[in-house]
């Protein structure tokens, strides 16, 4: 399927690696050039030559924090007027909330909140323009069924899970679609350092805890962060224009409800 984006600007967030490299690359595989973030220059100067290499667009890497301003506008400023967005940001550390302060909660919020709300008031209107957009927020499946030592993560993402919901359907009538993907148990350094958390906290060994982990998931499986790319990559196709203001589920079927 063509997914008529070939040629487009994604900015894609927190993207050298895991969920965000998923993204990134999808996208390349369609054509579209990329703007790839993470903060560490050396692995994401790495997979932008990858990437580069491989798809033959083009891909501008831009180290920097998106959970600061500064950040953020170092970013932009290699491409300001994005057609697709993806925003993404590391997760707060596993916790119990009696140990968790204030400043602990606004890294949260600036981390899986504020971020990606600052990143869309900063490029929204561009493509209201342009009447071509698409912005997908990577948040996670505890916005459905919340997950009792990711206090802080729960919070702050179904804080932006609520400021989506308004902000989406005002702008759906311009060619501009807003989506969450939601994604459970992945493959990626995030699920091996829970594992571990959940792993010191029971006392038991890691590949217990990774077990415990897989049979509750209905496929049998962990995600393959690849898999995870192509269903954004559909999100933001010229094919997805009627899809908005969603919170797209991708688990393996660990969600037991029905809504």
């Amino acid at each position: 399927m063509d997914l008529g984006i070939r040629g487009r600007w994604a900015v894609v967030c927190a993207a050298s690696k895991g969920l965000g490299y998923g993204c990134a690359e999808a996208l390349a595989a369609n054509g579209v050039h990329i703007v790839l973030n993470a903060r560490t220059p050396e692995p994401l100067e790495a997979a932008a030559k990858r990437l580069a290499q491989h798809y033959g667009v083009e891909v501008v890497p831009v180290a920097a924090d998106v959970t600061t301003a500064e950040g953020r506008a170092r970013l932009l400023s290699a491409r300001p007027d994005p057609d697709i967005l993806i925003t993404n940001a590391g997760g707060p550390p596993p916790g119990d909330f009696r140990d968790w302060d204030e400043e602990a909660w606004i890294a949260a919020l600036r981390a899986n909140m504020l971020s990606a709300i600052f990143l869309i008031q900063a490029t929204l209107d561009a493509m209201l323009q342009r009447r071509f957009g698409r912005i997908v927020n990577i948040t996670s499946s505890a916005v459905k069924a919340p997950i009792a030592e990711l206090g802080l993560s729960n919070g702050a993402r179904a804080g932006l899970t609520g400021f989506i919901a308004g902000l989406a359907r005002q702008v759906a009538d311009r060619g501009v679609t807003i989506n969450n993907l939601l994604p459970g148990r992945f493959l990626t350094d995030r699920l091996r350092a829970n594992f571990a958390y959940n792993a010191r906290k029971l006392g038991k060994p890691v590949e217990e805890v990774e077990r415990a982990a897989l049979a509750r998931i209905p496929a049998g499986r962990f995600g393959d962060p690849r898999e995870f790319g192509d269903l954004c990559a559909f999100l933001c196709s010229a094919r997805a224009g009627y899809i908005t203001g969603q919170n797209i589920l991708i688990d393996g079927g660990a969600y037991p409800g029905t809504f």
